[in-house]
């Protein structure tokens, strides 16, 4: 394969970066890859708790999140899932299909995956400059001149930027490409951590942390519930963490980073309606009068939660016996088990989280080609963009179909 005329350099080896390097390589560009890192495609290789959940069989538009979500609806339709299957398959990658349509690299391993693209790289014969952290670029005329940390210069016709955001910092993420797209006058939206755990308000936490369920978490704002998911939540020493909670976290942030009221909505006993549980606890209690209130709901929850649980509705006297338990304290222990609610003040930090919120303004960006408006040549993709994604594959769905569509128009 003989590289055209056409020139390009990518800043950022990640997902993106290196789909991107793929595709516009082999329509016959001339590609290299900047990477800060000792090597390209570090992050991967922590998704999907190291098995690499890289791709959902039920991605759509209403999947993500940003000021424009509908900005995703042409990387998707030019690159979607199948698509995604299907390149993977070609490079080697035989995959399952697991619970909520999530895709995975049978091996079970996030190495098969940077495995093959770095095969795929090398064999194709992409340049990789590694170690090298881009300080500035600028236009002169057509040329792009990009400027490194140790004061290497490089000339391109085509640059596309693929840095990541600020989520997990250590893996090179630490929010350069947003300075480096500002300097051609692009501007950054808010940007908070998204698919990170939450920080609550109370003192209770230190005593049931690590206590894990299967439930339902809501998030409340104005008592109106915006956002609601099923799964495994687990108590931490600062508030909450699972599944359901990252999910749920972006939204949670956005509130919070206007100062708005966050709530979290936990029910416990998913099962079951209130007068479902009212009328199964009013039996339980009835069958076994004399035990102690905090004994009768072992084997129900989890017993390392029930002494909280009873201090937080006001019963003082664990020990007492259920026949003596009033009405209110019944109704107020069916609400903490189907409606317990903390006020969220915070979340993790960058470090902890998945995913940025928030990133480069996409109504700057031509949502055909991720090409810039303000600067012929300048194309952008994956995460430095504001669109981010649920849990569960979706995230590296657009870091490939962006990467895809980048890659395509900046080699064209």
């Amino acid at each position: 394969m003989s590289g055209s005329n056409n020139n390009i350099i990518i800043i950022g080896g990640g997902a993106a970066g290196i789909v991107a390097a793929i595709f516009a390589k082999q329509n016959y560009a001339d590609v290299t890859i900047i990477e800060k890192n000792d090597r390209i495609g570090k992050k991967i290789l922590v998704t999907g708790n190291g098995r690499c959940n890289f791709t959902n069989l039920n991605v759509e538009v209403n999947c993500y999140s940003g000021k424009n979500p509908k900005f995703v609806y042409s990387s998707l339709a030019s690159f979607n899932v199948h698509d995604t299957i299907d390149f993977f398959e070609k490079l080697g990658i035989s995959h399952k299909i697991e619970e909520a349509g999530k895709v995975f690299p049978r091996s079970d391993q996030a190495t098969s995956i940077l495995d093959v693209l770095r095969y795929e790289v090398e064999e194709l014969g992409i340049k990789l400059i590694t170690n090298s952290d881009v300080r500035s670029i600028s236009k002169k005329g057509s040329k792009f001149t990009v400027v490194s940390e140790n004061g290497k210069v490089h000339k391109t016709d085509r640059i596309i930027l693929a840095t990541g955001g600020k989520a997990m910092p250590s893996s090179g993420s630490n929010g350069e490409g947003y300075e480096l797209a500002k300097s051609f006058g692009h501007t950054v939206t808010d940007l908070y951590p998204g698919l990170v755990q939450l920080k609550l308000a109370g003192n209770l936490f230190k005593q049931i942390q690590g206590v894990k369920f299967k439930g339902t978490a809501g998030l409340f704002n104005n008592n109106k519930l915006l956002y609601t998911d099923y799964g495994d939540i687990l108590f931490t020493s600062y508030g909450i963490s699972g599944p359901p909670i990252l999910q749920l976290s972006r939204k949670a942030a956005e509130l919070l980073n206007k100062n708005e009221e966050a709530i979290l909505k936990v029910k416990i006993i998913d099962n079951m309606n209130r007068d479902e549980l009212n009328a199964y606890l009013t039996k339980r209690f009835m069958d076994r009068p004399k035990k102690s209130v905090e004994f009768s709901l072992v084997g129900l929850i989890n017993k390392r939660i029930i002494p909280v649980i009873l201090k937080e509705i006001g019963i003082k006297d664990i020990n007492k016996s259920v026949a003596n338990l009033t009405k209110e304290e019944k109704e107020n222990l069916v609400t903490i088990l189907t409606d317990w609610r903390f006020q969220i003040i915070g979340t993790k930090s960058w470090q902890d989280a998945q995913v940025t919120a928030g990133g480069i303004n996409t109504n700057e960006v031509n949502q055909k080609t991720l090409e810039s408006k303000l600067v012929k040549g300048l194309f952008f993709a994956g995460e430095i963009l504001d669109i981010d994604g649920q849990c569960g594959g979706f995230n590296l769905q657009w870091a490939w179909s962006s990467g895809y569509l980048a890659g395509i128009n900046a080699s064209k």
